[in-house]
């Protein structure tokens, strides 16, 4: 009796009633005024037109307008209000306000180095061109107001270790942390308790009484069934600084803002080491449980210039998460305590993404690694909901003789990602695309390698959640160390993968070929 109490006074069962009655009174409301007069039935149904031409040209993805114009037209009753609760990749109103006035405190921290440009121009005018996509503001509007994406430069000075699996992660990390004298910063979409995280904590504690500034973001989302209610608080009387992001209780009403995640995975340690990747800090990550068989993940480890970035990324993002503080910034870069120089190991370009400025960098990061590929781009997410432009790109590149190759899971957390991410297998396997199914278990590892000299390691999932409604970051490495490490790790993760052909596709009996048409139409509101 206690243990269903517990589960029906837990967050998650009381955020999710809200939800539904909120849903639930909308839609007594409409069937309610539109039983009463024909008239009322007309004036939604024109209504739902209206607002489609509107969504039709809004700047947006097509395959995302489609998805909601479709059932605007078919349900013109419920459609209309449901896109206003739901639709037009809304952000909240603080939130906005906080990551604007992030962008302009912070403006002038990330400067290029000409030298590095004009380096990679004469080496390399390709990737040149990428680092000058990233390296520029691009501006974009919301409600007549001009937003400008964040700046992003390429470094040197910097050295890369590719780290897979997760358990590779894990000691490197703990080793690091134990180093730590003055300053540890955390950013993680998933915090679960278990032996991974009570092992860092404990290091987190003892750093923190010792006097080194630990600080702490976690997402509410991410997070809710996974630790106790207002376990920010304990962090604090620990001595850890922690705020968490975009706290649902504030949300429960406003459905669409609960879309918008910080799903970064960052630790930054004095300054000079910084790690990022797909892991978070939880058991299976690691392999101590295995909900979904074997898991395989990776991060890389960056030391150097290039973890400026990473600490300016997390900084930003504290100030969004509540009551501001005014860092004296300069004391937080990577020389201040590391006055030895640092390994020169190609050029490193960590990024992020967030869904404010409309500006989708970290798509355009990967097209920009398929479109420049001359010879092979190795891919491995675990979900494949790709919109028109990156099909298009991973088509034509195949159909160009690239060999392109991308590793999805055999296992499947989410069982209608898993649905979705297949519905998209045919057209690209038809393309000349060689699609693999990781067999042991889940593949979370969210990375692209091409021609021995470009790569990308980060949090970003090839889907529309990722790309256009989640805070996001990764690093893009050319002529690295790294770069190398992460195609030979995949080169041999092919061994436990099963390559799937067109028969797979055709042999999947009708009704399920029918609901993953349906699936792959709707998959940008999953």
């Amino acid at each position: 009796m206690r243990n269903i109490i517990k589960l029906f006074s837990s967050r998650i069962i009381i955020i999710g009633f809200l939800i539904i009655l909120q849903l639930a009174v909308i839609l007594f409301g409409i069937v309610f005024l539109a039983s009463k007069a024909f008239y009322m039935n007309a004036a939604f149904t024109t209504f739902s037109v209206i607002l489609a031409i509107y969504i039709l040209n809004k700047p947006e993805n097509p395959s995302y307008k489609l998805a909601w114009i479709i059932p605007l037209l078919l349900f013109p009753i419920l459609g209309g209000p449901l896109y206003f609760l739901m639709g037009g990749h809304k952000i909240g109103k603080h939130l906005r306000k906080e990551v604007l006035n992030g962008e302009l405190e912070t403006q002038g921290l990330l400067n290029q180095d000409p030298e590095i440009m004009n380096e990679l121009k004469a080496l390399d005018f390709s990737f040149y061109n990428q680092c000058v996509y990233l390296g520029t503001e691009h501006k974009s509007s919301y409600k007549g107001v001009d937003i400008d994406s964040t700046v992003f430069p390429v470094y040197r000075n910097t050295s890369s270790e590719f780290l897979s699996p997760g358990e590779a992660f894990f000691d490197t990390l703990l080793d690091e942390l134990n180093k730590a004298e003055h300053f540890i910063f955390m950013e993680y979409f998933i915090i679960e308790e278990g032996h991974m995280w009570d092992s860092i904590l404990e290091v987190l504690h003892r750093k923190a009484s010792e006097g080194v500034d630990v600080r702490l973001i976690y997402d509410d989302f991410g997070c809710i069934m996974k630790l106790p209610k207002n376990y920010h608080n304990k962090l604090n009387d620990m001595g850890i600084k922690c705020k968490v992001f975009n706290p649902l209780n504030a949300h429960a009403f406003n459905i669409a803002s609960m879309n918008n995640r910080d799903h970064r995975k960052i630790t930054v340690i004095d300054g000079h080491t910084g790690f990022t990747g797909g892991i978070n800090l939880a058991d299976e990550y690691i392999n101590v449980t295995h909900p979904f068989g074997h898991w395989k993940d990776s991060a890389v480890m960056l030391k150097g210039d290039a973890v400026w970035s990473l600490t300016v990324m997390f900084m930003k993002m504290w100030n969004y998460c509540g009551t501001r503080v005014r860092f004296d910034y300069e004391q937080y870069r990577p020389h201040v305590y590391r006055t030895l120089p640092f390994e020169n190991d190609g050029y490193v370009l960590p990024y992020s993404d967030s869904p404010v400025d409309w500006e989708m960098q970290a798509e355009m990061v990967y097209m920009n690694i398929i479109n420049k590929a001359d010879r092979y781009i190795y891919i491995t997410t675990p979900y494949l909901i790709v919109d028109n432009e990156l099909m298009t790109s991973l088509s034509l590149a195949a159909k160009n003789g690239v060999d392109v190759r991308i590793v999805t899971p055999r296992q499947y957390d989410k069982w209608y990602v898993h649905f979705c991410t297949q519905a998209h297998y045919y057209e690209l396997i038809r393309a000349g695309v060689k699609i693999y199914e990781y067999t042991p278990g889940f593949i979370h590892a969210k990375t692209f390698v091409s021609d021995d000299e470009t790569a990308t390691i980060g949090t970003v999932n090839m889907d529309f959640r990722s790309l256009y409604l989640h805070f996001e970051c990764g690093t893009l490495l050319y002529k690295t160390k790294a770069v190398m490490q992460l195609k030979e790790d995949y080169l041999k993760m092919l061994d436990e993968c099963e390559l799937i052909t067109e028969d797979f596709c055709n042999n999947t009996n009708i009704f399920k070929r029918i609901f993953r048409g349906l699936f792959k139409v709707f998959s940008p509101l999953l």
